[in-house]
């Protein structure tokens, strides 16, 4: 079994500032460098670019060689003893990105060791070389990477030997310039191999850079609101809404955004079910309960959609969750549009557990404490053993990754529920836990996201009803 080192930093400047990360797999026995990945991520936390690196590192490891072992060596004591299980994770920012990284691996394959800085400086390189290629609008590659310096190092070095005759002056000269030829004409990828014994291993590294970008940016949703979209549902706090406000006003395009060189991105149109009978009552509806068809009225919004979706003529293909309602809604539509329907199980909606059928009022009549505790973690789960809307946003980060990768480059209809779409929405917009409560979706109201090539996403429709009109 292959062993591997991976060092990993982040850095922002200014906390939250402009920030990024760099990541290195070393060979475990020989020191070798195998791989390198960096990428500026635009304005977040030092913490949230640590663990960004930390995933970035871990998923070029699996690339060489799923079955490794890994020994993870960082100077963020947070980030190490966080992942070593021995610090609690509070900081709802953080428990998505950890529990992304331990699932990389399977448990026991990965072990952490935190080191000084001043023994991270390859990591931490490749973090500022990022985040400089970020102010200055570039996207980082390995023409900005550390083997050019490393070629430097070992010709300065061989120089100096010659210069006092050493029999090694030759090979160490031959050997810094192939470093640096393979520094000059390496692919301009976020995940650059470098020149090993291994790197037939490596795998196609346009495809690891995006994967290590969507994975960094997988977070899982918190609170997302049930179906029935409780009107008494508590607000968040001031001081909350206050910080919710920073890191907006906060939050700004990098430099370079949106180059005309990415292509075309993949867009999820996100369309909500039709009316249930549960619909205008308000009642929680759930994968877990009655799994209720569409009523006359949501039939007549699906064929409406049916109809607009057609006039656009963008729709390539068409995929739902596997409950009736959304199944119902998809083959109406796809009727209309000439596609058949694909059931991707990770679109259903959340499991409200005892609360299936219910208004919020009775379910707060019937379990007050586990309803508060419910709107008050995205941990919790809802009475009788139901899902929690954390695990509710894993499941959502994990199929939005899958999708984009399959449908790259096309139109795609999703149509689902009220908690995926709003987690959907949520991610791409990297909004706080806060703004899911100033979300409204309506039945058979259509969203849609795009995810380009470097990971980044944008939404370009937000609840769109006008087709019912």
């Amino acid at each position: 079994m292959r062993k591997f080192v991976v060092e990993a930093d982040g850095g922002s400047r200014g906390n939250p500032g402009p920030a990024g990360y760099g990541a290195v797999v070393l060979d475990a026995a020989t020191g070798q460098t195998l791989a390198e990945a960096a990428e500026y991520l635009g304005v977040v936390t030092n913490n949230v670019a640590e663990y960004r690196g930390l995933l970035a590192g871990l998923r070029a490891a699996k690339e060489l060689d799923p079955e490794a072992t890994v020994h993870v060596r960082m100077d963020s004591k947070l980030v190490v003893e966080q992942m070593s299980g021995r610090w609690k994770i509070k900081h709802p920012d953080m428990k998505p990105l950890a529990a992304e990284a331990a699932r990389v691996f399977p448990p026991g394959r990965v072990t952490y060791e935190w080191i000084p800085r001043a023994s991270n400086k390859h990591a931490d390189r490749l973090a500022n070389e990022a985040m400089d290629a970020g102010a200055r609008g570039e996207r980082w590659s390995p023409s900005l990477s550390t083997a050019e310096l490393d070629a430097g190092d070992a010709r300065a070095a061989a120089d100096a030997d010659a210069e006092r005759g050493s029999p090694e002056a030759a090979d160490d000269a031959a050997v810094g310039e192939r470093i640096a030829q393979s520094a000059r004409t390496a692919p301009e990828t976020a995940v650059a191999p470098r020149p090993s014994a291994d790197a037939d291993a490596a795998a196609d590294t346009d495809t690891a850079a995006d994967a290590d970008v969507r994975a960094a940016r997988s977070v899982a949703s918190p609170r997302t609101g049930p179906g029935p979209e409780p009107a008494g549902a508590p607000r968040p706090s001031a001081d909350a809404a206050a910080d919710a406000d920073v890191r907006a006003a906060k939050t700004v395009a990098s430099p370079g955004w949106g180059p005309p060189d990415m292509g075309a991105p993949a867009t999820f149109v996100l369309l909500r079910h039709g009316e249930t009978p549960l619909t205008p009552q308000k009642r929680f509806s759930g994968s877990g309960g009655s799994d209720p068809s569409l009523s006359s009225v949501g039939r007549e919004q699906a064929e409406k959609v049916a109809e607009s979706l057609a006039r656009r003529g963008t729709i390539q293909a068409v995929v739902a969750s596997p409950l009736a309602r959304t199944r119902e809604t998809a083959g109406i539509v796809a009727a209309r549009l000439g596609l058949e329907v694909t059931v991707e199980e990770g679109l259903r909606e959340t499991d409200f557990g005892a609360w299936e059928g219910l208004t919020f009022g009775e379910a707060r009549e019937r379990y007050p404490d586990d309803l508060d505790a419910w709107l008050s973690s995205p941990d919790a789960e809802p009475t009788g053993g139901g899902e929690s809307f954390a695990a509710t946003g894993a499941r959502v980060a994990a199929t939005r990754d899958k999708l984009a990768a399959a449908y790259a480059g096309r139109t795609v209809l999703l149509v689902s529920h009220v908690t995926p779409i709003k987690t959907f929405v949520r991610l791409a917009l990297g909004a706080p836990p806060e703004s899911l409560f100033r979300m409204e979706l309506s039945a058979a109201s259509l969203s849609a996201v795009a995810y380009y090539a470097d990971g980044g996403a944008s939404v370009r429709l937000f609840n769109d009803t006008s087709h019912l009109r």
